[in-house]
């Protein structure tokens, strides 16, 4: 009787598991197919539906006559879709593609990390024989196709490097700081103005959807191809810049270290920017070989450095005029007040010398003659923060804004820096006479000098450099500039007047140290430069604008380690404002230019330490 009981109520027990088994799946099914139905219906269709990734065609960049600067050619990308890849192909694929198995390896898996349905990118930019080796094996590798990308071609003579700068593929890091628009495998502007405006040039993705099998391999096209989204390609950048001017700087420029800046003196246009030495674009427009980007890193000459931008020199007697100015403005002296310079100045033991007699002389007349004695005693009347105040409002001690990625603020002394550098014990008014000539602690970028050229040319209009002036929507077609930030510089018209004045004095008057500067019919205003270098032979520098009663061009040029500004740097600026006004360097033409203007041939100019008629050809 016992084990009948005991039988029953084990029966009745396993019935009621068996039941509530019965009702909890039951309660499941109704709650995954009425409750969670659209949730998971949606997820049930995307892994029957498959989406490849279309990319665009990359913006172009095209100059301010119309020319082409930055095209795209075709370029073959191998994908791997990890769900179908046979890893025991791992190792014949590696061998096909010319990589290390342990670099195949880790792409696949990156690429897996994010999706095992989608495409991983392996190996870009692939040459004609690896393209053929995986069509020839196509049937025997699952999972192995291509893609037909585009990649940058580069069809001026002008590099322009360090302005249009380069795109890589994306790693990790920077997808994280950049954003969900970013996925493995895309590539992005990495320097330059590729960079500063990658969101402009990328373009929007298009899909294409295809319908999966259980073992993920593709039946055809969703619903006919009806959904696929058409990539959208990217906006053109219509850049400030003349590819004329800037293959000639750059041509200038051959195997010497230095920059060339110039801008457009109605808006702040960047017409060129070179930065020697430089290196050859092509070189990352595809893949960038480790051995390549290894060699640029080592190469002392530092190719891959911005010396426009990230450079920080003394300016020499360029900054001259913003002594002129805080002491115009300031009312210390007026523009007559003469000094007697005798080839040097004392300030208590210590003597700082001239490298001329200039004998009596104004303002105008030091500017010209670059008397180094006339603005040691007027920075010793101005004071240091005055100096540094006029400074600052001419945009030095801060970056520019420049539209091409880093930028160095450069140093403007105060006298709180020289505290903090020195010691308010640590330093004197000893210090100011060299400070009066652009020497000392002063620093300054070369795009920062060519704007203080631009303002010194326009009477106070201070623009925000900027190398692209407008953005062509490829959608509308329609052409959008870009606004163009500015401030103006008040100071009185007399200032201007003298300042600019001696400016023009300085390569149109005899005496004057920038005679090789001149443009046949035109009349130019600059003034040079001679910074001393304490690790070797000083910098040339020459900034300056024309033509001089309505200027169109204002222009910074340093050359490192040549010498004087007269000889070197003033010939290189002369010939580039010569190209942009001009179009053409007009020496070439078969009518020879007026005795009193007669001009050398670019390369006489280059490198010669002649002067033309009227010049000494020397800065100081």
């Amino acid at each position: 009787m016992l084990d009948d009981l005991t039988l029953h109520s084990r029966r009745r027990l396993l019935s009621g598991l068996v039941i509530l088994m019965f009702l909890v799946f039951l309660g499941r099914l109704y709650q995954l197919q009425l409750i969670y139905q659209e949730e998971y219906g949606k997820k049930s269709e995307e892994n029957s539906i498959r989406t490849i990734s279309k990319e665009p065609v990359r913006g172009y960049m095209i100059d301010r006559l119309g020319r082409l600067v930055v095209d795209n050619r075709p370029s073959f990308t191998v994908t791997i879709m990890p769900f179908e890849f046979d890893h025991g192909n791992l190792e014949r694929l590696a061998r096909l593609l010319s990589l290390e198995p342990a670099v195949l390896q880790e792409r696949i898996r990156e690429g897996e990390q994010y999706s095992r349905f989608a495409p991983a990118r392996v190996a870009r930019d692939i040459g004609f024989r690896e393209l053929s080796a995986i069509e020839e094996n196509r049937a025997t590798l699952p999972g192995v196709s291509y893609q037909i990308e585009s990649k940058r071609f580069y069809p001026t003579r002008a590099t322009a490097s360090h302005i249009i700068g380069y795109t890589k593929e994306i790693s990790k890091e920077q997808i994280a700081a950049l954003g969900e628009e970013y996925r493995q495998g895309d590539v992005f502007g990495a320097a330059g103005l590729e960079q500063h405006y990658d969101r402009i040039l990328r373009g929007k993705k298009g899909a294409e959807f295809s319908v999966v099998n259980v073992r993920g391999q593709v039946i055809g096209p969703f619903e006919g191809g009806a959904h696929d989204i058409d990539p959208v390609e990217g906006n053109d950048l219509i850049l400030a810049m003349d590819f004329g001017v800037q293959a000639l700087a750059e041509s200038l420029m051959t195997n010497r270290r230095g920059a060339v800046v110039a801008l457009d003196v109605r808006d702040g246009g960047v017409i060129a920017a070179v930065s020697k030495p430089d290196y050859d674009l092509s070189l990352f427009s595809g893949v960038t070989l480790p051995a390549v980007w290894t060699d640029l890193n080592r190469d002392e000459a530092r190719p891959l450095f911005n010396r426009t931008t990230l450079t920080r020199y003394p300016p020499g007697s360029t900054y001259k005029m913003v002594l002129a100015i805080a002491a115009l403005e300031g009312k210390v002296v007026s523009p007559s007040w003469r000094v007697d310079c005798t080839g040097s100045y004392r300030v208590g033991n210590k003597v700082f010398k001239d490298l001329h007699v200039h004998g009596s002389t104004d303002m105008i007349e030091a500017i010209q003659r670059s008397c180094n004695v006339y603005f040691y005693q007027l920075m010793m009347k101005v004071g240091l923060d005055p100096w540094s105040r006029y400074g600052a409002l001419l945009g030095f001690g801060k970056p520019t804004g420049i539209d091409i990625g880093e930028e160095s603020s450069g140093l403007l002394p105060t006298t709180e820096w020289m505290n903090r550098r020195y010691g308010e014990r640590g330093w004197t008014r000893g210090f100011l006479p060299s400070l009066g000539i652009g020497q000392g602690e002063l620093g300054v970028t070369p795009v920062q000098m060519a704007r203080y050229a631009m303002v010194l040319a326009n009477k106070g209009e201070l623009y925000r450099p900027h190398a692209v002036s407008a953005v062509q929507d490829k959608i509308t077609g329609a052409t959008v500039p870009i606004p163009v930030e500015k401030r103006t510089v008040e100071l009185s018209a007399a200032t201007w007047r003298t300042v600019r004045e001696g400016m023009r004095r300085v390569v149109m008057e005899p005496g004057g140290t920038a005679s090789l500067a001149r443009i046949r019919g035109i009349e130019v205003a600059g003034k040079t430069g001679t910074a001393e270098n304490p690790h070797g032979k000083d910098h040339s520098w020459f900034v300056g604008f024309a033509p001089f009663d309505e200027p169109r061009i204002a222009i910074a040029v340093m050359v490192e380690n040549v010498g004087y500004g007269g000889s070197f740097a003033a010939p290189i600026a002369g010939l580039c404002m010569e190209q942009f006004l001009f179009g053409r360097l007009i020496r070439h033409d078969p009518k020879p230019p007026p005795k009193e203007v007669e001009t050398a041939s670019p390369e006489d100019l280059a490198s010669s330490n002649q002067p033309r008629p009227g010049g000494t050809g020397r800065d100081e």
